[in-house]
């Protein structure tokens, strides 16, 4: 039987793809950690080879996927089927970004937990992932 680690959520946010616009990335990871979550920040220019190796390595709770380029389709369903492969399809995943609204429904049901958009309040970032991530 497993030890249980710290209670405390551990969540990745990443920026996958080539998007070098990481301000709002930032913003949500601050606002995680100022939450008391641990949060690890992987910079930019990601892979989602290189993502799903840092969630693993981190036994993170979530990853978060900041992508403004708009390869969004392709770069979350890209990490969702390699947490897939590697067996780390517990870790709920969410992002947020420039998202257009007809594409959220489609990454939802690829199994994104949920899509923030531009403008959603920070609070109700936190308030998400407090009540979605660790509570399986």
């Amino acid at each position: 039987m497993a030890e249980p680690r710290n209670q405390r959520l551990r969540i990745i946010i990443a920026k996958p793809g080539l998007d070098g616009h990481d301000r709002g990335a930032k913003v949500i990871a601050r606002a995680l950690r100022d939450a008391g979550m641990e949060v690890v920040y992987t910079g930019l220019h990601q892979t989602p080879e290189q993502i799903v190796q840092t969630a693993i390595q981190e036994d993170a709770d979530a990853v978060g996927l900041s992508i403004l380029s708009g390869a969004h389709m392709t770069l979350f369903t890209r990490t969702l089927e390699l947490m897939k492969e590697r067996g780390a399809d517990d870790i709920v995943v969410f992002g947020g970004g420039i998202v257009p609204d007809e594409d959220i429904p489609v990454l939802e049901n690829a199994g994104v937990a949920k899509i923030f958009t531009p403008g959603t309040p920070i609070d109700a970032v936190v308030d998400w992932v407090r009540t979605h991530v660790g509570t399986a």
